[in-house]
């Protein structure tokens, strides 16, 4: 009963993935990887994307842990927050952020007036990068602390340890398999993120055109060809299998 629907599923997922393989000039490939648009599409998308996911560890497991050690109604409220950018769609997500910090915005005006601009700039990418990926750094980072077993800690603490000193030589040792995995996603979301980084960044090559930006623009007629898409998009599909196959070979091996 089961079966027709579930091969009718995979084909859903697989065949789009295998027709986009179907339309690659993979003779000019090399010729494709090594054009400057192609490489500063890339180079803006890893380091915008590194640069997200470093602003996601610092500011995501303290987060992770205070919502680990919290209980009652407001938990539930601040989990529901932290959750918010998984379901929020992207361009509501950019519209928040020009709200906050463009012009016009709650402190967008104070900036100005202070000579930072933040929209349609590079840091502007990071930012968007950042919101959305956040929540996955959050979410496998706290699932981890509720599982630690609170006894190490205890007994660090009844040894002398400080609270920082257990967080660095305790805490975070032994959650290295959910925190790692918190960073593998975060940075793959980043990597692939759109729509809050067109709204609140905007498509300007060298500065704020990521990959997917420059996929979207080739299919518009504008900027980079099509076979430059067509292969970034391969890069892209290739980062994220590797980046899941680390995911579960990481899982894999915590469970044996």
């Amino acid at each position: 009963m089961v079966v027709v629907p579930a091969l009718l599923g995979g084909a859903l997922l697989v065949l789009p993935l295998v027709a986009l393989l179907t339309r690659m000039n993979w003779s000019a490939l090399p010729a494709t990887l090594s054009s400057p648009e192609t490489g500063s599409a890339l180079a803006l998308s890893v380091t915008t994307a590194v640069s997200a996911t470093l602003c996601c560890i610092l500011l995501g497991v303290p987060l992770a842990i205070v919502l680990s050690r919290a209980n009652g109604w407001w938990s539930v409220l601040l989990r529901g927050i932290v959750t918010l950018p998984l379901v929020l769609p992207p361009l509501v997500g950019g519209l928040a952020l020009l709200s906050l910090l463009g012009r016009g915005g709650v402190f967008g005006d104070f900036l100005m007036e202070a000579g930072i601009r933040i929209p349609f700039t590079t840091a502007a990418v990071v930012i968007a990068q950042t919101f959305v990926s956040l929540p996955f750094l959050i979410i496998s980072v706290e699932s981890a602390l509720r599982s630690l077993t609170p006894a190490f800690g205890d007994a660090a603490a009844t040894l002398g340890a400080t609270p920082t000193t257990r967080l660095f030589r305790v805490t975070l040792p032994l959650i290295r398999p959910g925190l790692t995995a918190g960073v593998i996603l975060c940075f793959t979301r980043a990597l692939g993120e759109f729509g809050a980084t067109a709204l609140f960044a905007g498509n300007a090559g060298g500065t704020t055109r990521t990959v997917p930006l420059a996929i979207y623009t080739a299919f518009n007629g504008a900027g980079v060809t099509q076979d430059t898409a067509l292969t970034l998009s391969l890069i892209l599909i290739a980062i994220a299998i590797a980046s899941l196959a680390l995911v579960q070979g990481r899982t894999a091996s915590r469970a044996l």
